[in-house]
């Protein structure tokens, strides 16, 4: 009795064969639905033949309230029955024409947004454009929760997000436009094809051996954006191991918070952040640790380069800079190529 308890407890497994099966039923499918094309601006324009209908579950119970309706009135030969019936079905028809023609003709264009570490939501600006007089209703996307109540002679911009899960590029092929103006009853539907490509950063370390501790410093270099005692820069937030000298106190007896005071003096520190001096460990884990090595180095302003096998990127500091290590490390191994990118 316990064998058979345990046989009927078991989880169903389909065989392979089965699997598969599904699954190139499923890509046939998906490679007979229509999809709107991209022109040469980058953007698509829904055609007829790109939308796809089919009645919601609000609307197929009123399709059954019809049915109802339509024999109860033939049965008692009702005339005020039938004609309620057949205003019912006109208003439908009519209804399913509107939500047809509310996605016909409409521009869609897919930009990336900011790049993202991994692990956090990647964002995707999908911008929407109607014709010249022409106002449309109820505009969705899958995969956002922003609705477009209304366009008329402009456009409307839609923040579409993805989780990411992996590093490197992330691109986005096509995207679903779907609409239930104006009664809800119809649901109306169609893919564009979109040629977006984010950027997902590798996910940083919580900690890391400063580079200074790990790397010889150049104290020689002329510059002007490093740490010393000489001038005050500006204030930042207090990090962990800041000298109790450079803290604001007036800051904090006002209630701001900890805040530490920043000293320019005429010596940069020029560090190299370097992939054969981190310990042996597997390659996610090092893209972590110069991950946030790069996020230290940019945080504390020093001229800092980085080196990977088959990628250098020379010496520099700025917004600017720290989008090209941090890149480099998103890209690490997953192209083929190998580049050396300098200064």
């Amino acid at each position: 009795m316990n064998k058979l308890f345990s046989v009927l407890r078991a989880p169903i497994r389909f065989p392979r064969w089965k699997t598969a099966l599904k699954q190139r039923v499923d890509a046939k499918f998906a490679t007979l639905l229509r999809r709107a094309p991209l022109t040469t601006h980058g953007s698509a324009q829904i055609a007829a033949r790109h939308i796809y209908i089919m009645p919601t579950a609000v609307g197929f119970w009123y399709g059954v309230l019809l049915f109802v309706t339509l024999i109860g009135a033939l049965n008692y030969q009702n005339n005020l029955g039938l004609l309620l019936t057949f205003l019912m079905i006109s208003i439908s028809l009519v209804s399913m024409h509107h939500t047809w023609y509310n996605l016909l003709g409409l521009r869609i264009q897919t930009q990336a947004g900011a790049p993202v570490f991994c692990g956090q939501m990647a964002r995707f600006v999908v911008q929407l454009d109607t014709e010249r007089g022409r106002t449309r209703y109820d505009l969705r996307i899958r995969g956002s929760s922003d609705v477009v109540d209304k366009i008329a002679d402009s456009h409307a911009q839609v923040v579409m997000q993805m989780a990411t899960q992996r590093r490197g590029p992330l691109p986005i092929n096509e995207i679903e436009v779907s609409t239930r103006y104006p009664l809800g009853l119809f649901h109306a539907w169609s893919l564009v094809q979109a040629d977006a490509v984010g950027l997902v950063y590798p996910s940083p370390a919580a900690h890391a051996k400063s580079p200074a501790q790990m790397f010889s410093i150049d104290h020689n270099a002329k510059g002007d954006h490093g740490v010393g005692a000489d001038d005050f820069v500006g204030p930042r937030p207090y990090r962990a191991g800041d000298s109790p000298r450079h803290l604001d106190w007036k800051a904090l007896a006002r209630e701001r918070g900890l805040i530490t005071k920043q000293f320019g003096g005429d010596q940069a520190q020029r560090v190299w952040l370097d992939w054969a001096h981190l310990p042996a460990v597997d390659v996610e884990t090092r893209l972590a640790l110069l991950c946030r090595q790069v996020l230290d180095a940019a945080d504390q302003q020093w001229v800092y380069g980085l080196r990977l096998p088959g990628v250098i990127i020379e010496r520099n500091q700025g917004d600017a800079h720290r989008h090209r290590c941090l890149a480099a490390l998103a890209r690490f191994q997953i192209s083929s190529e190998s580049a050396v990118l300098e200064k």
